[in-house]
């Protein structure tokens, strides 16, 4: 039997040996935060200054006071061995785009015969992993090799559960030896210093001044695909790639919209309950479950939390979900595309900024026109989307997303931002002269009398958007589901940052400390600013080729992939953008750019090596196998007298012959020398290496539809994306 057949067999009888989790026993509201070294467990186990310190330096962005640790450090060792833990890790983000740790034990010889637990507040503040093996960008070379971890103190510690035990999680930052950001949490958290600074000035026009820390926060909504494990082993592209290298369209795909929002099958259900009693227990505010469009995709999708939490809980929510998908027989999918033909999955970035005393700063209320604090702040965005519009393209820019981006089911490469009918219609109004009136919220009735009336929103909403106002914040659709978030909201919080510094500059040399002034300079200053940046607005199909050609009409940029698309992080302007906020020194940017264009080249040649791989001592055997029968069967009826065609044989010989030229052709293109640097290599990685790796699928897929089918050796879609 082919692992093929061996596979679904072993799928189709699946019996599952998880035992039955007695939800009653403890209800989910009482699992929230159980493992995490949360403020009311702080309040209960540090001094009480020592603990006001700290709430100070998380809540208000305070320096923080380094004598605490040591005290911070005694109730989080004593919390955690009363949580079973034996081990502490510094855990952080490198530019892998991954998490990665390094353990040390609590337990330290007493010189008796003995152990005691130790941890000291330096232990806590500090950690020192290797430098040089990450992805650096020229930054650390391996004669260079010393790196630190930094507690972070906003984002807070956590126990990992382990059926053998549990370890003490706290999240860093981390750094060279020499100081420069080594990783992905340094840059958020920069970012968002920089965007408190400039938002307080334009809350102090608007006579807030109590200094409440303006924080950016995020929502990321997961998609992600759930297919068997045998199947997942079966096929090499998936276990390597992280997505399939063939695969014909099966007879069904999601043309019936029939798995969207569906009926969840159990065994899937069972993996989202398991999965979000274990991310409560983490503090992870997960809200919303449900099948996507996809079959075999899902989605889960958390409440808001500061942004540099949101990015820390994203990478955790990733991490948790692949190994509770292996207890359940599944493997998770966190790929962008993973199967051709069908919707692809992204990470919509929901962002929006607010205070502790101000509340969410992009709420518009039920008449925006009479909001300026939230026109100048929704003006900024705009403003920021229009200049800074090929910065967003490139931090969403990836080998996996570029099969994604564009491809109607994702929002094009362009980018634009929806604001809906309600505030166009203010920004026209306030373009003419002056906005004086907001379209109304209105009432929906279906002519149902058992059916009541609903409140109707002002405006609809748009998918085909990659900035999309949905109401109360700004949804980035572009982000890829397998990305970290921490990219792009690293360019968001600064791009807005600058916007609302250019905001508030102009607004306080035209009010010079004269308050009633204000009104008419945001008059002029919105007209300014969407007078000059009204082309990025857009509303209509972001699919369609009309809005193409309008776009380039209109000097948008359009790239398309990811080799056009990252070398705009060494333009001038994006440049001294990082520097002026401090966000990104130029050799970090740098750094940036030689990683992921170095990630963009080994993805494509991983799959690459693959296609060929595959397709001669998997795909090319099959083939052969098949057509030594139909020669066989030619030559058996010849010998009998009876008559017969070689149609079936004819079309096996040429696609055998097609393949085999096409894989040598890969092989060759595989191993041409390419002058230049990286972004010359990335190029033809693009325009060369992939077009030939197509041209081995399209043959291969071809021979799929062909084949016998007890011969063929790789899960085909039909049975990966609907046998469950």
């Amino acid at each position: 039997m082919s692992p093929r057949l061996s596979a679904i067999a072993a799928v189709t009888g699946y019996k599952t040996n998880t035992p039955a989790m007695d939800f009653s026993e403890t209800p989910m509201q009482d699992l929230f935060c159980a493992n995490v070294f949360s403020k009311k467990v702080m309040q209960e186990r540090l001094p009480k200054p020592v603990y006001k310190s700290l709430v100070k330096t998380i809540e208000s962005g305070e320096k923080l006071d380094p004598t605490v640790a040591d005290a911070v450090a005694s109730a989080m060792k004593d919390w955690a061995l009363s949580k079973g833990a034996t081990h502490y890790a510094h855990v952080f983000y490198p530019l892998t785009g991954a998490t990665a740790e390094k353990h040390d034990s609590f337990l330290s010889p007493d010189g008796e015969g003995g152990s005691i637990a130790e941890f000291s507040g330096s232990q806590l503040i500090q950690g020192e992993p290797d430098g040089s093996s990450f992805p650096t960008g020229g930054i650390r070379q391996t004669f260079e090799a010393r790196g630190y971890t930094i507690w972070d103190v906003t984002s807070p510690a956590y126990i990992l559960e382990n059926p053998n035990g549990t370890t003490l999680c706290i999240p860093t930052a981390f750094v060279s030896w020499t100081g420069e950001a080594l990783d992905k949490k340094t840059p958020v958290l920069r970012s968002m210093q920089a965007l408190n600074k400039q938002a307080q000035r334009i809350l102090k026009l608007f006579g807030h001044d109590d200094g409440a820390f303006v924080a950016s926060t995020a929502g990321p909504e997961q998609e992600y695909f759930l297919i068997d494990r045998h199947f997942y082993f079966a096929r090499p592209d998936l276990v390597n790639a992280g997505r399939t290298l063939f695969g014909a369209k099966p007879p069904k795909g999601q043309e019936f919209d029939d798995h969207y929002f569906g009926a969840i099958p159990e065994r899937v259900l069972a993996f989202m309950l398991e999965s979000e009693r274990e991310l409560f227990k983490l503090g992870i505010p997960v809200k919303t479950r449900h099948n996507e469009v996809a079959p075999g995709q899902y989605e889960i999708a958390p409440m808001f939390e500061s942004a540099n939490l949101a990015t820390d809980h994203q990478q955790l929510l990733m991490t948790t979900l692949k190994r509770l998908a292996e207890k359940h027989g599944m493997t998770c999918l966190m790929h962008e595309k993973p199967f051709a033909g069908v919707n692809g999955s992204g990470k919509h970035v929901n962002w929006s900024l607010g205070s502790r005393s101000q509340g969410n700063l992009l709420d518009p209320g039920d008449t925006p026109h009479e909001n300026a604090q939230f026109l100048v702040f929704c003006a900024a965005v705009i403003r920021a989307v229009y200049k800074y519009q090929g910065l967003l393209r490139a931090v969403v820019a990836t080998a996996s997303n570029d099969h994604r981006l564009g491809a109607n089911e994702a929002p094009p490469a362009i980018m634009s931002v929806f604001l809906g009918d309600q505030l166009t219609d203010v920004f026209e109004q306030i373009k003419a002269g002056g906005a004086n009136s907001s379209i109304a919220k209105g009432t929906l009735t279906v002519g149902v009398d058992v059916l009541p009336p609903l409140p109707k929103d002002a405006g609809d909403r748009n998918r085909t958007s990659p900035f999309a106002f949905t109401g109360n914040r700004f949804e980035f659709r572009a982000v890829g589901s397998n990305q970290s978030i921490a990219g792009p909201l690293v360019a968001m919080n600064t791009i807005i940052a600058e916007s609302v510094d250019y905001c508030a500059t102009q607004l306080e040399a035209a009010t010079d400390g004269t308050p009633e002034s204000l009104h008419s300079a945001i008059q002029v200053l919105l007209t300014e600013i969407m007078n000059e940046c009204s082309s990025v607005v857009f509303n209509g199909d972001g699919y369609s080729d009309a809005w193409h050609t309008e776009a380039a009409k209109l000097g948008l940029l359009n790239m398309k992939s990811t080799p056009d698309a990252l070398p705009y992080l060494q333009t001038p302007e994006v440049a001294e953008l990082f520097q002026k906020y401090g966000v990104l020194s130029g050799r970090e940017l740098e750094s940036r750019l030689e990683t992921y264009l170095e990630q963009y080249c080994m993805s494509i040649n991983v799959e690459a090596k693959l296609t060929y791989n595959m397709a001669k001592t998997m795909i090319f055997p099959a083939a052969i196998r098949y057509q030594n029968e139909l020669a066989a069967t030619c030559t058996n009826l010849k010998m009998l007298g009876y008559d017969f065609d070689t149609d079936t044989l004819d079309e096996m010989t040429s696609l055998v012959k097609q393949l085999q030229d096409n894989v040598t052709l890969l092989q060759k293109k595989m191993d041409d020398a390419v002058g230049g640097g990286l972004i010359e290599h990335a190029k033809h990685c693009g325009e060369v290496v992939l077009p030939a790796m197509n041209a081995v699928r399209e043959v291969a897929d071809e021979l799929e539809g062909i084949v016998a089918d007890d011969i063929w050796p790789l899960p085909k879609y039909q049975e990966m994306l609907f046998i469950k």
